[in-house]
C-alpha cells in the first residue's frame, strides 16, 4: 500500500517579535525541509534568502498584515528574524548540542550542550512602531554630515543583497553593516538644501570614506536606539581543562545550520 501520510501535528512554538511585536506560530522542520536546506547552494549572499523562506514556510499562524512572502519581508526586521529563528530552532532541536567553546584562558576547545530555552533573553522595543523611526546622527569628524539611521527589514536586506552582492569588489559584510543607514545628508554653506545620498551604493561609498571615529559613533547610536531591542542567547560554561567560568554569546544562525547538516 503506498504511503498516504501520518496522522500527526508538528510541534509549534509561539514567537512575539521583539521590535515589531507581532505574534507568529512556527512549527518544527521536517526531514524533507532539512534535506532541502542541505542541498541548497549556501553562498553568503544566498544564506539569508534560504533562511527567510525556511522561516516563512514554517509559520502556521501569522498576523493579519502578513498576507504573503513579500509582506513578511517588509514587516519583519533583522532582529525580529533572530527571534523567529530561535522559535524554529527551539521547536525543531530543543537543545544546543556540542557547541564548541574556546576557553578564554587556556585557549583549549571543549563542547557544551544546553537546553536552548535556558540561554534565551528578550528585550522588546518599548514604543509603537520601530519601522517608522528615523534617528539623525550628526558626525564628529565629517562635521557637515548627518547620518539618518533606521532599523532594516528583511526586504531591505534582500534588496541590497540582490542589487549589490554581484557587483565586482562587493563586500557582504559592508553591505550588511550599512543596512542600518537610511541616508547621508551633507550640508554645504553655498546650498540651501542638503545633498542627500540614499542610493545603496552611494551609501556604501560614503560609509567607506568615513573616519573610524564616525563609524563607531554610528554603531553606538544604532545600538542605543534600535539594536539593543531583540533576543540574546547566552550560556555560562566551565572549562574542563582549567576550570575558568565564562559567559558565551551563541551565534544562532551558525548553530542552526550546523544542526541542519548534523541531522
Amino acid at each position: 500500500m503506498p504511503f498516504t501520510g501520518f496522522n500527526m501535528k508538528y510541534p509549534e512554538y509561539e514567537v512575539i517579535t521583539p521590535q515589531t511585536k507581532l505574534s507568529f506560530n512556527i512549527r518544527s522542520l521536517n526531514v524533507q525541509e532539512e534535506e532541502r536546506l542541505k542541498g541548497s547552494l549556501m553562498t553568503p549572499s544566498k544564506i539569508t534568502d534560504h533562511l527567510n523562506k525556511c522561516i516563512f514556510d514554517s509559520l502556521t499562524k501569522k498576523p493579519e498584515q502578513i498576507k504573503d512572502f513579500d509582506s513578511f519581508l517588509r514587516n519583519v526586521t533583522l532582529k525580529d528574524r533572530d527571534a523567529l529563528l530561535y522559535g524554529l530552532y527551539h521547536t525543531t532541536y530543543e537543545e544546543i548540542r556540542n557547541y564548541d567553546v574556546r576557553c578564554k584562558d587556556c585557549r583549549k576547545e571543549y563542547p557544551v550542550t544546553v537546553q536552548a530555552s535556558s540561554t534565551f533573553t528578550f528585550n522588546a522595543y518599548p514604543e509603537e512602531n520601530i519601522l517608522k523611526r528615523k534617528e539623525k546622527v550628526p558626525l564628529k569628524v565629517a562635521s557637515d554630515v548627518i547620518t539618518v539611521l533606521k532599523q532594516p527589514t528583511l526586504f531591505d536586506e534582500t534588496f541590497a543583497m540582490r542589487e549589490l552582492s554581484a557587483t565586482p569588489g562587493s563586500n557582504i559584510d559592508i553591505i550588511t553593516e550599512t543596512l542600518i543607514i537610511d541616508k547621508f545628508e551633507q550640508n554645504k554653506p553655498e546650498q540651501a538644501e542638503p545633498i542627500v545620498y540614499n542610493d545603496r551604493q552611494d551609501i556604501i561609498d560614503a560609509y567607506l570614506s568615513l573616519a573610524a571615529k564616525d563609524k563607531r559613533l554610528i554603531y553606538e547610536k544604532y545600538m542605543e536606539v534600535f539594536g539593543k531591542y531583540g533576543i540574546e542567547l547566552k550560556m555560562r560554561s566551565f572549562c574542563p581543562h582549567c576550570g575558568v567560568e565564562e559567559l558565551i554569546n551563541i551565534d544562532l544562525v551558525e548553530n542552526f545550520f550546523r544542526m541542519v547538516y548534523a541531522a
